[in-house]
């Protein structure tokens, strides 16, 4: 009898340690998920910061008449696939009805496709696409886009402003650029697809929301981990001085 309950002494110990060890596994694993999110945001807002401070970056005039940023930090060439890459990053807008508030809280994004994997070769690259009117906006807040399909992209220009820019570039919903090796350049991501990042924003926030509920509805403050990020924008780019009746 005495052995009988020795040994479901020590099963009833051990019992309890796994628990707690399984209880600890969990805690680490979401606490670590959150981390990564948090990170991302932090990578994101490091990257534009030293971008826009590149002599020859993105031209003020469009960042000025930009609705939204999309910046994706050290995307990897065959991160996703074979030939592939995937790229993880954040979507941050103007607020308001017609995007001409301050700039609000990042929804996190995913880009991914064969199409960039050709154009980086092994070192990681960073990101930037500028979303110049509201529909393009509308469109990357309420499902998957491809590139050059169900939005107009281009490669960005380069320079103090965008003049002498193609009428290609100048009417394009989303321009994009790159910095591989600290070379920036305006770059094509036709073809690619860019996404929300649903199980990213809901480590990040905490619960379930959809982009737009971020960006538009507002339903979530801006995390701690966005605040560089946000305040470099308002202080780079504070009034959207696009044609008033394009945001409309």
């Amino acid at each position: 009898m005495k052995l009988i309950r020795k040994n479901m002494s020590k099963m009833a110990v051990l019992f309890v340690s796994l628990c707690v060890l399984t209880s600890c596994m969990f805690t680490s694993l979401a606490f670590g998920s959150d981390v990564r999110e948090e990170e991302r945001v932090k990578d994101a807002g490091e990257v534009m910061k030293e971008i826009l401070n590149i002599p020859d970056d993105i031209p003020q005039d469009l960042l000025d008449k930009a609705e939204c940023v999309v910046i994706l930090p050290s995307v990897l060439k065959g991160a996703f696939g074979v030939g592939g890459s995937y790229g993880r990053g954040v979507m941050i807008c103007r607020s308001g009805l017609h995007y001409t508030g301050p700039w609000g809280a990042p929804a996190l994004y995913a880009l991914e496709g064969v199409s960039i994997g050709f154009q980086l070769g092994g070192q990681a690259t960073d990101f930037v696409l500028l979303v110049m009117n509201p529909k393009g906006a509308r469109s990357l807040l309420s499902s998957k886009v491809k590139l050059g399909a169900d939005a107009s992209a281009a490669a960005g220009p380069k320079g103090r402003t965008a003049e002498g820019a193609t009428d290609i570039v100048m009417t394009a919903e989303i321009l994009s650029y790159s910095r591989n090796k600290g070379l920036f350049a305006g770059i094509s991501l036709e073809g690619s697809t860019l996404r929300s990042d649903g199980n990213a924003n809901e480590k990040l926030y905490g619960r379930r929301l959809t982009a737009k509920e971020i960006i538009v509805e507002r339903k979530v403050a801006i995390p701690a981990s966005a605040r560089p990020l946000v305040s470099l924008l308002d202080a780079k780019s504070p009034k959207n001085l696009s044609d008033p009746k394009s945001l409309e």
